[in-house]
């Protein structure tokens, strides 16, 4: 079943392309903005220049990589979920990392935070590993995320990919949506981190063999929670794009209420783009 599909994005993506009042912040790696597969209008960057020094660097494929699965022009192989929505890319990852997924500190990802609701960021993507954080850092980050929540900005972020329980910082802050990686069947993806904030506020999204822009050219295939997140921000994009006076509050509880009855578990649903569309129109 192709990831659209399987969280039932395909209604409201006939419905719209997002919209240029709903904007998105990438705090992630940078971004090829050259590739075909983007509209390079649409692109913008945070601290620094757009774009990549070494295409083939981690930081630039992780970047581009979820950044088509958001804004790619639609018709091709990547999901392209909500290209008509500005993406502002703040990027947070060195191309000087060679080898594993990109990681920050506590302190870096609370001044990117703060710089993207500066922008006028309503959704912002969090694809992010957070390293082991000291009361100082634990510190900064709340307070950043205190202060999107306080802006009416939707904090959308990966679970991370260690397989652990317990959850982080990032995960248990009630502004956070956090989203483990599944299956293209719903099964989840074992290395997805588990714990009780996440299966309470969280929701699954699919997170396997995804393809999507690769910064090398054409398109890759990836995997892990880092590719479901932006699944859970398109389909929020999407959602405030047909009701734009919503509440932040009210997209978060229309996109994480579905099988709310599971909400015991430390496991948290599926994604479901299309029952969040109609809780919205009835309500």
């Amino acid at each position: 079943m192709h990831p659209v599909d399987a969280v039932r994005l395909d209604g409201l993506m006939s419905a719209t392309a997002g919209s240029a009042l709903v904007r998105i912040g990438l705090i992630d790696g940078p971004v090829d903005p050259t590739h075909p597969g983007f509209d390079a209008g649409r692109l913008s960057a945070l601290g620094g220049p757009l774009g990549c020094t070494r295409p083939d660097s981690v930081a630039c494929q992780h970047g581009t990589f979820v950044a088509g699965i958001l804004h790619a022009r639609r018709g091709g192989r990547a999901p392209a979920l909500c290209p008509e929505s500005p993406l502002v890319v703040r990027a947070i990852f060195t191309e000087a990392e060679r080898g594993g997924l990109p990681t920050c500190q506590p302190q870096e990802l609370a001044a990117a935070i703060i710089e993207c609701v500066g922008a006028g960021v309503r959704l912002l993507n969090l694809s992010v590993g957070v390293l082991h954080a000291t009361p100082a850092g634990e510190a900064a980050l709340r307070a950043a995320l205190d202060h999107a929540a306080r802006h009416g900005a939707l904090v959308v972020a990966a679970s991370g990919n260690q397989g652990s329980i317990g959850g982080s910082a990032l995960a248990r802050h009630p502004a956070v949506i956090p989203v483990i990686a599944a299956a293209a069947d719903g099964r989840v993806a074992e290395m997805s981190n588990l714990g009780t904030s996440i299966g309470q506020r969280g929701l699954a999204a699919p997170g396997e063999g995804i393809e999507s822009l690769s910064s090398t050219g054409g398109t890759r295939r990836f995997g892990g929670t880092s590719a479901a997140a932006p699944f859970v921000t398109g389909a929020a994009a999407l959602l405030w794009s047909i009701f734009p006076r919503a509440s932040a509050a009210v997209i978060r509880h229309a996109i994480t209420r579905a099988s709310m009855l599971r909400r015991s578990s430390i496991v948290p649903p599926l994604l479901d783009a299309q029952r969040a569309w109609d809780w919205l129109k009835a309500a």
